[in-house]
């Protein structure tokens, strides 16, 4: 009983109710339109005082509304009342305008379908409430029976007085079934004639694979960039502190370069924010590149008594700055790798040779080099990085040799972006 009473007034149900409602709403201009044709073509001057005309004039005026649904913006506004009223899933609905003939066809559907039952629903809670409460209240106030009221004679027998309260309860109870009939019927059919089409769907699953890529590229920049920062700072803040008493001149030399990291990696970190808040991030430090940071990577890395030799076959100014700058943030990983996980020297390569860059990171292999338990993000960034230039990448151990090697076309072919992730060995990172 409890599940009935809630199907019928609960607040579900209260909500199809009224979006019927406002169909009947939107259905009156158009009722108004039908009376015109259908009172000239009977020779009736006031339709409305009779019901056939009436119902007449509605049929007459739907067909005038599934023309006027026409329009593009009626799918969106009618999406969003359904999914505000009718509880349908966001995700069964289109939101954008209907742009072919098929889809304008299903909108069309449901919009005549949403005006007729709502004005008859509407007709109904207009008609039967006031007269179910008369039907209720008459075995108690004889004087209604006496009125202008309409009322049918077999009212003035007993038997039939007694039992109007019940009729009226019943008249009520109807109405509210079929609201909640047709309000359930609407909800049924709004994800079929409202729904998204198999373009809509691949529309919405490119937004969300080029949402999902901008993210990676983010994630990739906070992690290479902050993640060699902290890795620096550490290093060099460490050597400072053991060399504090004596050589001061070395503490004085990694303080500055403790400084200089935490402030480009500062304003590194405002330029990806600003592309997280606005999409884009104008008057933000540009992206580093070999030709402009290489250097100062290089010296920053040294102040904290790293050993790095760098040997650098080509000019850094004349590579294509998209390579030039996934080519440092390669390095940049590349050294923040060596940094956490070795204490010997590290050896850095760059060279051209044959219309490739070719990128080698080696320091000598020993068990501060051994995977961490877990692993980490560093070498799957390099592997992303390398897969959408379409290069290649390995990282492993060469005999007592821990060695990162990418070779990257200094011409990215235009299917790089498509190509299948190619993930570099399990190691440190």
């Amino acid at each position: 009983m409890t599940r009935a009473l809630g199907l019928l007034f609960g607040g579900r149900a209260r909500r199809r109710w009224i979006h019927l409602i406002l169909g009947g709403a939107l259905a009156m201009p158009y009722v108004l339109v039908g009376s015109l044709i259908v009172g000239p073509l009977t020779g009736v001057d006031d339709v409305f005082r009779s019901l056939p005309l009436q119902l007449g004039s509605f049929a007459v005026g739907l067909p005038i509304a599934s023309v006027t649904s026409l329009f593009p913006l009626t799918r969106p506004l009618e999406s969003a009342t359904v999914r505000a009223l009718c509880g349908v899933d966001a995700d069964a609905l289109a939101a954008g305008p209907a742009r072919t003939a098929a889809e304008r066809a299903r909108t069309a559907a449901w919009f005549t379908l949403h005006l007729g039952l709502g004005g008859i629903i509407s007709g109904m809670s207009l008609a039967l409430p006031p007269f179910a409460v008369v039907l209720i209240a008459l075995p108690a106030f004889a004087g209604l029976r006496d009125t202008r009221l309409g009322l049918p004679e077999a009212l003035d027998h007993g038997w039939v007085l007694a039992l109007s309260p019940v009729a009226g309860l019943a008249a009520l109870c109807a109405l509210a079934a079929c609201a909640a009939g047709c309000g359930a019927l609407l909800a049924r059919w709004a994800p079929a004639l409202l729904g998204p089409t198999p373009r809509d769907r691949l529309a919405a699953a490119e937004a969300r694979a080029a949402d999902l890529a901008v993210r990676n590229r983010l994630a990739r920049e906070l992690h290479d960039s902050v993640g060699h920062a902290l890795s620096a700072v550490t290093l060099q803040a460490g050597a400072a502190r053991r060399l504090l008493d004596t050589d001061p001149e070395f503490v004085r030399e990694a303080l500055a370069a403790i400084e200089e990291t935490t402030r480009r990696t500062v304003g590194e970190l405002d330029a990806v924010l600003g592309v997280l808040r606005d999409g884009d991030a104008p008057g933000t430090a540009p992206a580093p590149t070999l030709a402009s940071d290489l250097d100062g990577l290089l010296r920053r890395t040294r102040a904290g008594g790293q050993a790095v030799t760098a040997t650098v076959g080509l000019d850094p100014a004349a590579l294509p700055a998209l390579v030039s700058r996934e080519a440092y943030r390669i390095v940049q990983e590349g050294l923040s790798n060596a940094l956490k996980h070795a204490g010997a020297p590290v050896a850095v390569h760059i060279s051209a040779p044959g219309g490739h860059l070719e990128i080698t990171v080696e320091n000598p292999l020993g068990a501060a080099t051994a995977p961490r338990p877990g692993g980490g993000h560093g070498l799957r960034g390099i592997a992303d990085r390398v897969r959408l230039l379409g290069g290649t990448a390995q990282a492993g151990p060469s005999a007592d040799i821990w060695r990162l090697s990418v070779r990257l076309p200094l011409t990215t072919p235009a299917t790089a972006a498509d190509a299948p992730p190619r993930p570099l060995p399990e190691g440190t990172a």
